[in-house]
């Protein structure tokens, strides 16, 4: 019996060996690299309050603001309004508070069928283009190509993601400047996430750039794009595609030297 459990073992091992090697076949043939960051003409302007184009600035540029708060945004003409009338209804009582607070909101329409630049521009006339501004993709970049087009055209010491369904209430944002804080080293610019991209916790673990986990306010919002059961399974799988992507090779990161 004893000897019988033996080769039982060992074949589940083998198996589960086998396994592992198979997984991590598939998830070096299946990786691709990361796709040149590429703006296409008309999205390195944006329309000012006048509606008169003026040039995106870049993230490599001195900030001249305390926040950005980056949305990206995908066929939100109907969800987008509760989420930025909370938004800027706290930003702008904030800076009443602290006329030292200084803020704008960088809403991306990632090439939406509906409405969703004309919504977001409305904001823009009303509160200004120094505090609102809409970035219209060309074409549709998927959720991580929005927010990178957005934080490159950010002017913020911090930059913050904020979901265009407003399932979070947006006064939790002081939890997250406490948390980031509290934080040691500091480094030249925080980046403020919800780990909605599993890949970017292993980046920031892969640089020693120091992480914290803050809980905050989530309610369902209605019309959301997401499916629970699938997206725990989706979420499963690119933490161990991500990982072996890595360990395989087939991904890399470089340290490179720090600008000033």
């Amino acid at each position: 019996m004893s000897w019988l459990l033996l080769q039982l073992a060992v074949l589940g091992v083998a198996l589960a060996a086998a396994a592992l090697i198979l997984i991590s076949f598939v998830a070096f043939i299946t990786a691709t690299k990361m796709p040149h960051v590429h703006q296409h003409e008309e999205e390195r302007f944006f329309l000012n309050a006048r509606g008169q184009k003026e040039t995106l600035p870049s993230i490599w540029d001195s900030p001249t603001k305390r926040l950005s708060v980056v949305v990206p945004s995908y066929n939100e003409e109907k969800r987008l309004p509760v989420m930025m009338d909370e938004a800027l209804g706290y930003l702008e009582e904030r800076q009443k508070q602290d006329p030292t607070f200084t803020y704008e909101v960088i809403v991306v329409d990632d090439g939406s069928k509906d409405q969703t630049s004309k919504v977001a521009f409305k904001y823009c006339q009303n509160y200004g283009s120094d505090k609102v501004r809409v970035i219209t993709l060309v074409k549709n970049r998927g959720k991580g190509g929005a927010i990178r087009m957005g934080i490159f055209s950010s002017r913020g010491e911090k930059i913050l993601m904020a979901d265009a369904d407003g399932a979070t209430k947006f006064p939790d944002v002081e939890k997250l400047e406490k948390g980031l804080n509290d934080l040691q080293p500091w480094p030249q610019y925080i980046f403020c996430f919800r780990a909605f991209d599993v890949e970017l916790l292993y980046i920031a673990q892969f640089f020693k750039i120091p992480i914290a986990e803050i809980a905050v306010n989530w309610t369902e919002i209605e019309g959301s794009k997401l499916v629970p059961f699938w997206s725990w399974l989706q979420m499963g799988k690119d933490l161990l595609f991500i990982r072996l992507r890595y360990l395989t090779g087939a991904w890399r990161l470089e340290q490179t030297k720090k600008k000033n």
